[in-house]
């Protein structure tokens, strides 16, 4: 006899606030049909994207109280205080890569013997990703670029994503957007995140070029380069560049993305970057005279490194700044002298809706039958972080980090 299971969907208690969920109301409906076995119950929360009725009027049930669920679903941190020890969460923690603000969340979970499965580490077999919001933090950090442009030229104005109501609105907008002529915009990156930014840029009809042509010619209209690791980055022994090689050994890599810093007038950066790989731009490289980009969308967000000029990440409410080439520090986000950023770090959040049910989808069909029945590819338990009050071996690198030691 199958197991029952009763499961909370938490409200999301990070701040900045997110209005995200990972289980939208429809979803959480086909939950309870597909998976008999699990009680699901939705935490009341005012701030969410959709509102309580919209569960409510469907069936399910909203409660404040979700002590008595073994299972909690969330999107973001869950704030340390509302932590309930012994249960089973799912969310973004942040804490794999040694991040210091979340020790302390780590901390408490292990010492609330709580098991955590975090979004990030969700994969097959080949350690391919289950479930992510790449694609929409690329729709919406291209989107936030053109923004810019308009803005800092004074071309047009769009409204921003997190008024409209859902993608098809933030689409409408773009067709307001006229770029200069010869305007040019880099693109790295070509996985999920990379395609979601060229989403938002279809509907502008872009000429898309390769990066010879990009370097080297001028043209009548505006256009785009879209370029992965084999363009931006080179092998230092001068062997030919094979992907394989370079996820396993990107130190034995240098970058080769100044020549496009000096042909760019726009950087969207939707790369996934390794700390051991080369940078993109360096501090000095904004002092070249040829030094050309003045806008840079950086969707993938990684602070001071790879990209010199995100000294922060930056709000959804406040999602531009400028950054001076000659002191390092932040400024007025459109002056002439500065360099417009854009590094929001959780850009899904402009969409909250359309990213919720694409993301509760993924979960639907990809998490929740090992969460709610039998693990049987090891989904749940390679993305296990603690358990039973200490690090799963697979995290078990994070021990000196737990302890604070590192």
């Amino acid at each position: 006899m199958t197991k029952r299971i009763k499961a909370g969907v938490l409200r999301e208690t990070k701040t900045p606030p997110d209005r995200r969920v990972c289980v939208s109301p429809h979803q959480a409906v086909e939950l309870t049909k597909r998976f008999p076995n699990v009680d699901l119950v939705i935490q009341s929360s005012e701030n969410r994207c959709f509102k309580d009725h919209e569960y409510t009027d469907l069936g399910l049930k909203v409660v404040e109280d979700v002590s008595d669920c073994e299972v909690l679903l969330g999107v973001k941190e869950v704030y340390k205080p509302a932590l309930l020890e012994n249960k089973k969460y799912l969310f973004f923690s942040h804490t794999a890569k040694k991040q210091p603000h979340n020790r302390e969340l780590l901390q408490k979970m292990v010492k609330m013997n709580i098991q955590m499965i975090d979004h990030e580490y969700i994969t097959d077999h080949n350690g391919i990703r289950l479930v992510a919001f790449g694609r929409w933090a690329g729709i919406v950090g291209a989107y936030n670029g053109l923004i810019a442009i308009g803005r800092r030229f004074g071309l047009y104005s769009l409204k921003r994503a997190i008024e409209c109501h859902d993608m098809a609105e933030m689409l409408q907008e773009v067709k307001k957007v006229k770029l200069p002529k010869n305007y040019k915009i880099i693109v790295t990156g070509k996985g999920r995140v990379g395609k979601g930014a060229f989403e938002t840029l279809a509907p502008l009809n872009l000429k898309q070029v390769n990066a010879a042509d990009f370097l080297n010619k001028t043209f009548d209209e505006p256009v785009v380069c879209w370029i992965d690791a084999d363009e931006y980055t080179k092998r230092k022994d001068g062997q030919p560049f094979e992907f394989p090689h370079f996820f396993k050994h990107p130190e034995l890599y240098e970058e080769n993305f100044k020549p496009f810093t000096k042909a760019a007038d726009m950087y969207i950066a939707c790369h996934f970057w390794d700390p051991k790989s080369p940078v993109f731009i360096k501090r000095e490289d904004y002092h070249d005279d040829d030094f050309k980009i003045r806008i840079i969308s950086d969707v993938s967000c990684d602070i001071k490194d790879p990209i010199a000029s995100t000294i922060k990440a930056s709000t959804i409410a406040d999602p531009f700044f400028g950054y001076n080439p000659h002191t390092d520090l932040e400024g007025p986000a459109f002056d002439d002298d500065h360099v417009t950023v854009m590094s929001v770090d959780n850009l899904p959040g402009e969409l909250p809706r359309d990213a919720s049910v694409d993301f509760s989808k993924a979960l639907l069909d990809k998490v929740f039958p090992a969460l709610f029945g039998e693990d049987t590819d090891g989904v749940v338990e390679r993305a296990s972080i603690c358990k039973e009050g200490s690090l799963t071996p697979k995290f078990s690198y994070l021990q000196g980090y737990l302890e604070g030691k590192e």
